[in-house]
C-alpha cells in the first residue's frame, strides 16, 4: 500500500507558513501568554523547539515568506487559505489583516478573486462606529467559501498545526450575569464568524488524513 502521510513540504516552508499564519494572528497587537504557551508547545512538536525565537516568535515580511514558500502556485494559494481562516478567527476581518493578506497575495503572484469579496465584510475594532452588515448579500462570502473548502492537506506537520488552530467547538458561548441575573448572552464564534464552516471543514479534513494517510491517533483533539 502507498504511503499517503509524506512530508509534503521542506523545513523552511513550515517555518515560513507558520510565521506567516502568526503574523496574521498578531497584527492586532494581542499575543497572550496563554497563546505564547500553545505556540511554544507546538513549535516543539514540530521540531522548531531549538529555534524558536528565530523562527516561529517572529513576524514576517511579504518579501521574505515569497523566499520561504517558493514559487509554487498551489503552496501560496493554499497559505492564503490558512491565512484567511486565521484572520477571520475571531468573527471579524479587519484591514490591517486585508492590508497583510492583499501584500502577501501580491508578492506570491497568486490573485484570488475571493478575497475582494472578502474585503467587503471588513470591520475596525477600533472604531467608535457601531458594525452593521445586514446590508451584505448572502451569496457574497459564496466564492470565498468554495475557494476555502477547495484546499486538500498533504502534509502531516500542517495537518497538526490546523487541529491545534482550530477549536473542536464553537467556543465563547456564556452568559454573563450580575446578582443571579442574566444582563447580556455572548453568541458562540460559529455565530460571529461567516467562515465557520469552513474552518470545521478544515479542521475534518486535517483529522481525517491523520487518521486514514498517517494512521495517527487523533484522540487527543476529539
Amino acid at each position: 500500500m502507498t504511503n499517503k502521510c509524506q512530508t509534503h513540504y521542506t523545513d523552511v516552508q513550515i517555518a515560513t507558513w507558520l510565521r506567516g499564519l502568526l503574523t496574521i494572528a498578531w497584527s492586532d497587537g494581542d499575543f497572550t501568554e496563554t497563546e505564547q504557551q500553545m505556540i511554544a508547545g507546538l513549535t516543539q512538536e514540530m521540531g522548531f523547539a531549538d529555534k524558536q525565537d528565530e523562527v516561529i516568535f517572529k513576524t514576517i515580511t511579504p518579501s521574505d515568506l515569497l523566499e520561504g514558500l517558493g514559487n509554487d502556485s498551489e503552496t501560496a494559494e493554499n497559505f492564503l487559505r490558512t491565512a484567511v481562516l486565521v484572520a477571520i478567527a475571531d468573527g471579524l476581518y479587519s484591514p490591517v489583516e486585508a492590508d497583510l493578506l492583499r501584500n502577501y497575495s501580491q508578492v506570491l503572484g497568486v490573485k484570488v478573486k475571493a478575497l475582494e469579496s472578502l474585503e467587503h465584510t471588513l470591520c475596525d475594532p477600533h472604531s467608535d462606529q457601531p458594525q452593521n452588515h445586514d446590508h451584505i448579500h448572502p451569496d457574497l462570502l459564496h466564492p470565498v467559501k468554495d475557494w476555502l473548502d477547495a484546499m486538500t492537506i498533504h502534509d502531516p506537520r500542517l495537518a497538526h498545526f490546523i487541529c491545534h488552530l482550530v477549536p473542536p467547538q464553537c467556543p465563547f458561548e456564556r452568559d454573563i450575569k450580575l446578582f443571579g441575573r442574566k444582563i447580556v448572552h455572548i453568541p458562540p464564534l460559529c455565530k460571529l464568524n461567516p467562515l465557520y464552516e469552513q474552518l470545521i471543514g478544515l479542521r475534518f479534513r486535517a483529522l481525517s488524513y491523520l487518521a486514514d494517510d498517517c494512521q495517527e491517533d487523533i484522540s487527543e483533539y476529539i
